[in-house]
């Protein structure tokens, strides 16, 4: 019999509509206690198809938290001390464009971030770090994903980049925001992608969205402006899609896990150094800055 799996290379945040793994055996929960507080739900970890993976429910079992409520910190911070170095989230979208219809998939490359009540760095209190966002997305995951959509012979349904707006939420926008949105270029828009990506980033953990179109937000002339029951409504039309594309996204990382300049994101990115910092700004950031201080 496998061993249960108490750390994994492999991480999955599973959005709106996704708050379980099919498939994943030999799991066990983990309630991880964090500086940050608990994570929205306990972390998963199990096989998917022989390959280690852990799994969090970022708005918790039966979709309990609203985004500004989610604990993004804790959440990412519980998945880097389970061993996660590739973490992949599945968000569900508004297209801003005409050509990313509901029920496509998008692999967002940029982020603009109009969130404006989350605490959106592990850094402060005594300890200095700048990590580059120039480069938001790990170009080698997002990779990974568009080999395993297109293994699911959903290519024609795929959009390879684009930017995603992150706005805070829980309501949709107005129809002045939304034609905003599309002013600045953004290709779609969602609520959870941001601190998630910025966090994930200071933890060294390479980071790709594999965004999910429900609507058209509310720009659209001639399509339904979007409600939370027409969203979740196509997320579960495209539920079956993500769960298959994650089982080859793991055994592809699995087999041949990619460098990624996330790894290494604090080598030029952390100011204080750990000696500097106080014990509690060590204790608290220990899982981040632990190979630096070793």
């Amino acid at each position: 019999m496998e061993p249960i799996i108490t750390n994994a290379a492999i991480g999955v945040i599973g959005g709106s509509g996704l708050y379980a793994m099919e498939g994943l055996t030999h799991t066990r929960e983990h309630s991880v206690e964090t500086p940050y507080g608990a994570t929205s739900d306990p972390v998963v970890t199990g096989r998917l198809d022989g390959v280690p993976v852990a799994f969090l429910a970022r708005h918790g079992k039966g979709h309990r938290l609203i985004p500004s409520e989610v604990p993004y910190r804790a959440n990412v911070y519980a998945l880097k001390t389970l061993g996660v170095r590739y973490l992949i989230s599945v968000s569900a979208v508004g297209s801003l464009r005409e050509e990313i219809a509901p029920l496509d998939l998008v692999l967002p490359d940029q982020f603009i971030d109009l969130t404006k009540r989350r605490e959106s760095t592990f850094f402060g209190q005594g300890a200095v770090a700048h990590v580059s966002m120039a480069a938001p997305v790990c170009e080698a995951l997002r990779g990974v994903l568009a080999q395993a959509v297109a293994d699911c012979a959903l290519e024609e349904r795929l959009h390879r980049d684009g930017t995603y707006v992150c706005i805070e939420g829980p309501a949709f926008s107005s129809l002045a925001e939304s034609n905003w949105y599309r002013s600045m270029g953004a290709a779609v828009i969602g609520m959870t992608s941001m601190p998630e990506a910025k966090l994930a980033r200071e933890a060294e953990i390479a980071y790709a969205t594999l965004a999910l179109v429900t609507d058209y937000d509310c720009w659209h002339p001639h399509e339904a402006n979007v409600s939370a029951q027409l969203a979740l409504a196509n997320l579960r039309k495209n539920a079956v899609n993500a769960q298959e594309i994650l089982r080859i996204v793991a055994q592809r990382l699995h087999r041949a896990p990619p460098a990624s300049a996330a790894h290494t994101a604090l080598s030029t990115a952390l100011v204080t150094r750990p000696e500097q910092m106080s014990a509690d700004a060590r204790l608290r950031l220990q899982a981040l800055i632990s190979m630096r201080t070793a």
